[in-house]
């Protein structure tokens, strides 16, 4: 019989070690991991799975990316990160759809990537 080590705890990783991995910068990126590019087969799953969005306001965006949204039915706090800051297009007060299943923040016609953070 093997003797098994146990694994070594890991550590929660938010921000800039998140998701910015291989990113020299937001324009340059072509990473489709949750939190930047969307992906094709993301934002098609996400249109076809209409149950799952989440009508909600956003509350704050930071310098880093992040997103303080208020879900509008249930009141519930949700945060998003997206790696370049959602364009720059996304302001405290604005309605938005957040699909609660493929990771994706509708604003309009826009669509964004997000990473639950």
């Amino acid at each position: 019989m093997s003797h098994h080590e146990p694994h070594a705890t890991t550590e929660p990783r938010t921000g800039a070690a998140m998701g910015m991995r291989g990113c020299v910068s937001a324009a340059e990126c072509r990473s489709d991991r949750p939190g930047h590019g969307l992906h094709a087969m993301q934002e098609r799953l996400a249109a076809t799975t209409t149950s799952k969005w989440i009508d909600a306001l956003v509350l704050e965006v930071d310098v880093h990316g992040f997103a303080t949204l208020v879900d509008f039915q249930g009141g519930d706090v949700r945060r998003v990160w997206h790696h370049d800051g959602f364009a720059g297009v996304l302001h405290a007060g604005e309605p938005v759809a957040l699909h609660g299943l493929y990771g994706v923040l509708a604003r309009g016609d826009e669509r964004f990537s997000v990473a639950y953070a």
